[in-house]
Formats: C-alpha cells, sequence, structure tokens
C-alpha cells in the first residue's frame, strides 16, 4: 500500500512540476512581447518615464516600475535618476 502511495505521489509531483513548465513557457512569451513594446517605445525618443509604460501596457506604477528594473537587469535600459517624477530611462 505504501508503494502505491508513494507511485501515485511521484506521478503527481511530475505532473503538477510539467504543468508549471508550461505556465513559465508561456509567461515567457507574454514578457518578451511586452519587452519588445516597451523598447519600441524608443524609437524617435531619447528616453521613456514609467508614466510611458503605464499608458502603454495599461498597468499600475509598480508593474510598469518592475517592468523597466527588469529590462535594466538584462542590460537594455539604463536608469537615470534615483527617485520621484524625474526618473527617466534611456536605451542602455
Amino acid at each position: 500500500m505504501v508503494l502505491l502511495y508513494l507511485i501515485i505521489g511521484a506521478v503527481v509531483g511530475y505532473a503538477l512540476g510539467f504543468m508549471r513548465g508550461v505556465k513559465t513557457c508561456a509567461e515567457s512569451e507574454v514578457n518578451r512581447e511586452r519587452n519588445e513594446k516597451i523598447m519600441e517605445l524608443f524609437e524617435g525618443k531619447d528616453s521613456i518615464n514609467n508614466d510611458d509604460i503605464q499608458k502603454l501596457l495599461g498597468v499600475s506604477d509598480a508593474s510598469a516600475t518592475r517592468y523597466l528594473d527588469e529590462l535594466e537587469k538584462e542590460g537594455k535600459v539604463k536608469q537615470v535618476g534615483k527617485t520621484g517624477k524625474h526618473v527617466y530611462y534611456e536605451k542602455a
């Protein structure tokens, strides 16, 4: 009986892990598309700011900041300024 429970647990664990992997692939596609849209904002502009991202994607201030931070970590943009309304981003 214990062996049966171990086998069932392994199968369920594998299935959950597989489904998590599928979700990750879908999320990475969404992230890629979102990042492309953000980078397209630079066409004809020297800089963008958080408000630009909020309007483009229809997201909150916190989400826009998180997306820009992610692009900064990837080396695609650089933040100019520390905090507040005067922060903007340039292509790296």
